[in-house]
């Protein structure tokens, strides 16, 4: 009986030893090593992959690069507020207000109601519609701008767009200052029909007020401006500035090619070609279209050449004291 009784106290002494070393495995040694090897979560938003060269670009170096590729200079997309905060002295600039139109005046229907279509396209960019209208300085130069954003519905032009504009040089008219606009857009939004097709001229009379206020109007064509956009205010610029290998055309090469039954030239529609063919004033990289249109903007207004830079204010220097004696 006390054998057994002293084989059971050892035994159980044991288990509650063993029972300690396998909680302190199980709790500790086990998490730590699959910590170690398991796989951690990435956030989806950390990279970006370039769309031409397949180089994955850590978000901060796409962000301070403009979206712009590092390794290939390809040029992604870019929205109108994120351009803006580069454009701007310090990032800063006060939004324009524009007239906001009828929704859906034709009750347009295809695969999805318009109505639909702008609440998606809303939730998408954050934004109102197709344009943004802003007011600030560039290189302590006063300008007013305005940006087409391509994720928004193909940066159509719609009855808003064409109040942007119409917005945008009323308020350029008003401070007597430059309008630089960028144009990214498919053409006319067809959701809107002939209203649509209607702010070509309309646009065509806001840029005619700058003209006659003798106020420089500069159109950078961004990657893509095709259709209605082309055929009216983004053809209509004192200076033409494109972004490098952007595509800028009315009609699609396949249309072109199936009408006159001809094979068109390598990189006909692209920014590069347009240069060469006179089309164009400019192709400038994204990073060095501020300092170039400082430039240009400063020249057309005839004012002084820009501020590249301040200089310390300088100190007063103290007297010293045999010089002061001896006055």
């Amino acid at each position: 009986m006390l054998q057994s009784g002293r084989v059971g106290f050892i035994y159980s002494k044991h288990s509650q030893g063993d029972s300690a070393h396998m909680n302190w495995i199980s709790n500790y040694v086990r998490p730590k090593i699959n910590s170690m090897f398991s796989r951690r979560e990435v956030p989806d938003n950390l990279w970006t992959k370039c769309d031409e060269c397949g180089t994955m670009l850590f978000h901060r170096e796409l962000k301070a690069a403009q979206n712009t590729c590092p390794s290939c200079d390809h040029h992604m997309h870019i929205s109108p507020r994120a351009r803006f905060e580069a454009l701007f002295d310090g990032g800063i600039f006060t939004e324009v207000k524009v007239e906001e139109p009828q929704v859906d005046p034709l009750t347009f229907k295809d695969q999805k109601r318009y109505p639909d279509r702008l609440k998606d396209a809303k939730k998408k960019t954050d934004e109102t519609d197709a344009m943004l209208v802003a007011e600030g300085e560039i290189g302590r130069t006063k300008i007013v701008a305005c940006a087409q954003d391509f994720k928004f519905m193909g940066g159509s032009m719609g009855m808003y767009v064409g109040n942007a504009i119409i917005a945008a040089a009323e308020a350029a008219v008003a401070r007597k200052c430059p309008l630089v606009l960028f144009s990214a857009a498919g053409g006319a939004r067809m959701q809107e029909g002939i209203l649509s097709l209607m702010q070509m001229p309309r646009t065509t009379v806001a840029v005619q007020m700058l003209k006659e206020a003798g106020l420089p109007y500069i159109v950078v064509l961004t990657h893509p401006t095709t259709g209605g956009v082309t055929a009216s205010y983004a053809m209509l610029g004192d200076i033409h500035i494109a972004e490098p290998n952007a595509l800028i055309a009315f009609a699609g090469t396949r249309v072109i090619e199936q009408t006159i039954r001809e094979k068109l030239p390598e990189g006909f529609q692209r920014a590069e070609y347009l240069l060469d063919h006179g089309m164009l004033d400019r192709v400038t990289h994204r990073t060095k279209m501020k300092g170039e249109l400082v430039s240009i903007i400063r020249m057309l207004m005839r004012d002084t050449p820009p501020i590249m830079g301040d200089l310390p204010k300088p100190t007063e220097e103290p007297v010293p004291e045999v010089a002061a004696e001896e006055a």
